[in-house]
């Protein structure tokens, strides 16, 4: 296989996603590939291949590189917009669909590479949760950059369906529900950038939640 010219966009500099991606560039810099992180649309270069990741601007020079790739938690074109990781945990599922696809002018509607699952046990917190989506994410972005020559893009079809863009106050807590009703949102919130919280005869009050670390 020739060497590559990898590039990873993350216009969100501080996104949680980034120290996995460090680990992704040094194994693919063994693997005898150009790789390197930009955080600046206006800085990515030509050539192979490009990563988009955690973006919250559109990229609009597709034409720089030969594959412009996006994973998406989501069996597409189910489920496109943001945060599907987080809807979906929401609605009780513990087998989330991943998608390996390529970005196109389309929202989240180009033609898909691969498709697998990130299997959760429903007990993780949302660490835990993007431990699994990283490992997951990054298993087949290596699976393409190995097979890149061979691999065929796949039209999506079928209907489409969106989440919508996450806001604070969807980390409000019903109090008039059990903890075990308030669970599923207790496990996605993140307690520094968007913590769990009540609001209470007048007050606001967060709650963050982590896991004991006792061995029982």
């Amino acid at each position: 296989m020739k060497p590559l010219k990898i590039q990873i966009l993350i216009d969100n500099i501080n996104s949680w996603i980034i120290p996995y991606a460090k680990e992704f560039i040094k194994k693919n810099k063994l693997n005898g590939h150009s790789c390197k992180l930009v955080h600046n649309h206006q800085k990515v270069l030509k050539g192979d291949i490009l990563i988009l990741l955690s973006c919250e601007k559109l990229f609009n020079k597709l034409q720089l590189n030969k594959f412009n790739l996006i994973v998406h938690e989501s069996d597409l074109p189910r489920g496109k917009g943001w945060s599907p990781i987080t809807y979906q945990v929401l609605e009780g599922i513990n087998r989330i669909p991943i998608t390996l696809f390529e970005a196109s002018k389309k929202f989240d509607g180009g033609s898909y590479y691969y498709k697998d699952f990130i299997q959760l046990s429903g007990n993780e917190l949302i660490d835990e949760i993007r431990k699994k989506q990283a490992e997951k994410s990054f298993y087949l972005l290596g699976k393409f950059i190995n097979n890149y020559e061979k691999v065929n893009a796949v039209p999506q079809i079928g209907k489409s369906s969106f989440y919508k863009r996450r806001i604070t106050e969807d980390s409000v807590l019903d109090i008039n529900k059990t903890i075990i009703e308030n669970f599923n949102l207790l496990r996605v919130v993140d307690n520094e950038r968007y913590p769990a919280f009540f609001e209470y005869k007048g007050l606001k009050y967060i709650l963050k939640i982590f896991k004991s670390t006792d061995e029982k």
